[in-house]
């Protein structure tokens, strides 16, 4: 039985999440948490999602924010680029 290795959650960080451009979707994406929270259509540990309809983090109108399940708003076929193959999903 293969064994699993270890995931360095540290190299993680340095190599992508401790970017300067995550940090600013991040920062969005939290934004847009916030936004949703004051609107009464979320709460903490609700198990839901603010969903950017155009998939793009920096893009807060109250037009392009959407409530979904985490199942439904992780869970959607991508490219080899990593973006969704139909962005209006």
């Amino acid at each position: 039985m293969a064994r699993k290795a270890k995931r360095n959650y540290r190299k993680e960080y340095d190599n992508y999440q401790g970017t300067p451009e995550q940090k600013k979707r991040r920062a969005k994406r939290n934004a847009a948490r916030k936004t949703m929270e004051k609107a009464g259509k979320v709460r903490k540990g609700d198990g839901k999602d603010v969903a950017h309809k155009n998939g793009n983090p920096h893009d807060n109108k109250k037009s392009n924010l959407g409530v979904q399940s985490k199942a439904k708003n992780r869970s959607y076929a991508r490219t080899k680029t990593a973006r969704k193959k139909n962005p209006r999903s």
